[in-house]
């Protein structure tokens, strides 16, 4: 089970990524936008995504996504890290919230982060 090391570790990897703390939690962002942040005593992330695909991923799987209050409005889900199968899953869903984070130049530069991989 992936823990809060492990996200910090796969966040700090990506590219042009940095680590402040902002709402007295962690925060993870590409070129100055946020994509993570580490709320919830570090048991979950809330990443960046589309509500249609949020909306989906909640009902389909409310054990692992679920949806804050105050995010309602805005296209971030939150996702507990006990429920992910490992690290690999945990890379992908970082690296999808980084790449909607991401300024072109380094969506282009970087084109292996341009897809999730296949599973």
């Amino acid at each position: 089970m992936p823990d809060a090391e492990a996200v910090r570790r796969i966040a700090l990897s990506l590219p042009d990524t940095t680590e402040k703390i902002a709402w007295s939690m962690p925060t993870f962002r590409v070129a100055g936008k946020m994509f993570a942040t580490l709320p919830e005593e570090e048991t979950s992330i809330a990443v960046r995504c589309p509500k249609e695909e949020r909306d989906e991923l909640v009902l389909a799987e409310p054990g692992k996504f679920w949806i804050a209050d105050h995010e309602a409005g805005f296209a971030w889900v939150r996702v507990r890290l006990a429920a992910l199968e490992d690290g690999d899953e945990l890379r992908d869903i970082l690296a999808d919230s980084w790449r909607q984070a991401a300024p072109p130049r380094l969506l282009d530069a970087y084109p292996e982060l341009g897809l999730p991989t296949a599973g």
